[in-house]
């Protein structure tokens, strides 16, 4: 009995070891808040925000093929630029018409909602990151479809949090995104105090 309890307390050392480190992620998702709190507090202010969507890309391609795309991406930014973070992927995204059907809304499977709502997701999003320490939100998306969205939601939170120092960022071309996001990242390399 006494060895299995000094086994059992050696594992639970162990264990504790384990969730002091924090782990080698950039995806939000996986963080705790705990973690979340303390890497913001190390200035880890930049979050991106992938922009997918959920629709055909013809009979040989996966529904979820945009939200993938976005994800990697994202993440391969993130781990070039450091101090970033990657939120959840926005899967649904305005896609067409439901009555009648419009645009990849005619084949099944596509997810559609409309651009008001998107741009309150969007909008929301970026105020809950703002309201836990982010400096710069950046919204990544896959494709052209969303492109105008997110620019008004972004070019709308900007003009009210001008004299803030936070910032949002519509990165229009994902084909250039890692240049773009690297260039504004060097920009704010020296935090400005809050």
């Amino acid at each position: 009995m006494k060895g299995l309890v000094a086994s059992l307390c050696l594992v639970l050392l162990c264990a504790g070891r384990t969730f002091a480190q924090a782990p080698d992620t950039v995806l939000l998702e996986e963080l705790t808040w705990t973690e979340l709190r303390d890497l913001i507090a190390s200035r880890t202010t930049t979050i991106i925000v992938p922009v997918g969507g959920t629709e055909q890309n013809g009979p040989h391609m996966t529904l979820g093929k945009h939200n993938l795309r976005v994800r990697i991406l994202s993440e391969k930014i993130a781990r070039g630029v450091g101090h970033a973070l990657v939120a959840p992927v926005i899967a649904y995204v305005p896609e067409g018409r439901l009555d009648p059907a419009t645009g990849h809304m005619r084949f099944p499977g596509t997810i559609t909602v409309p651009d008001e709502t998107f741009q309150k997701v969007l909008e929301y999003a970026a105020r809950s990151f703002r309201l836990h320490g982010f400096r710069d939100i950046v919204f990544l998306g896959d494709h052209g479809g969303t492109q105008a969205d997110q620019k008004a939601v972004a070019g709308r939170l900007n003009r009210e949090w001008g004299a803030t120092g936070v910032r949002v960022h519509a990165i229009e071309d994902s084909r250039r995104a890692a240049t773009a996001t690297r260039s504004w990242a060097v920009t704010r390399a020296s935090p400005t105090p809050r």
